[in-house]
């Protein structure tokens, strides 16, 4: 089944969009530095999250050490190691992170010699919701795992946000965002959505179900292009919404 006006399953995700992994590993430099903004935009949350709550960096070193790490994952060629067979993309990272932290003192001469970064990160974003929401209780492997998933969607949602606006459907979104991710007991209804934005009820009902089908199909998109085999993408599929994906 397809979106009107967009060839893309509603229900899955481009069948010409491939794994950054295997782009990362190509000899085009340029690829290569896109395929890393497709990994960073999955996982620069959760780094930065595990560095301030398992390494207990505090916010600016935690940041700094964030952009290191994906700037090392690339100019080292990290992720060539990687084999998704021994491990999921995740573990190999949160291994990867604990290296560069007992490698600390080396890293830090890095950035003072102004290291290139090939992305730069909004950590005011997530850092009140790092130092908020935590779980003292969480074991380092259930930390990364939350903020994994947590991540994941903020960034589909980020990405689903830009498509609507590229497509002139702004207004869509706006009424997700109104109804789904607004806090406390302020949680407008239907009624009065269709009040706010002008539309029926029954609008209101379309729009919000045929953004929640978008998110989930932007999230395994996501997910797709940061897994390294239909294995590790299913096997992370599962662990997200608790069922194969389609």
């Amino acid at each position: 089944m397809l979106r009107s006006g967009d060839e893309r399953p509603l229900g899955g995700f481009p069948a010409t969009r491939h794994s950054a992994l295997a782009a990362i590993r190509s000899g085009d430099e340029e690829q290569r530095r896109r395929a890393l903004d497709v990994v960073a935009e999955a996982y620069w949350r959760p780094v930065y999250s595990y560095l301030r709550l398992q390494w207990r960096k505090p916010h600016d070193e935690a940041a700094d050490l964030t952009q290191e790490f994906f700037t090392h994952l690339l100019g080292k060629d990290l992720l060539s190691r990687f084999d998704p067979r021994r491990s999921r993309l995740r573990t190999f990272l949160r291994s990867c992170i604990d290296g560069l932290v007992a490698n600390e003192h080396r890293a830090q001469g890095r950035l003072k010699r102004g290291g290139e970064r090939h992305a730069t990160f909004d950590f005011e974003e997530v850092r009140a919701a790092v130092e908020r929401l935590h779980s003292p209780a969480l074991s380092p492997e259930e930390r990364f795992e939350q903020e994994w998933a947590r991540g994941l969607f903020t960034a589909a949602l980020d990405r689903l946000r830009r498509d609507c606006e590229r497509e002139g459907r702004a207004p869509h979104f706006e009424l997700f965002e109104q109804h789904e991710l607004s806090e406390g007991p302020g949680r407008p209804s239907y009624a009065g959505l269709a009040k706010r934005f002008r539309i029926s009820t029954s609008d209101v009902t379309n729009r919000l179900a045929g953004i929640r089908r978008r998110l989930r199909a932007t999230v395994l998109e996501l997910l797709r292009e940061s897994t390294a085999s239909e294995a590790e993408f299913r096997a992370e599929a599962r662990a997200l919404f608790g069922k194969d994906p389609p």
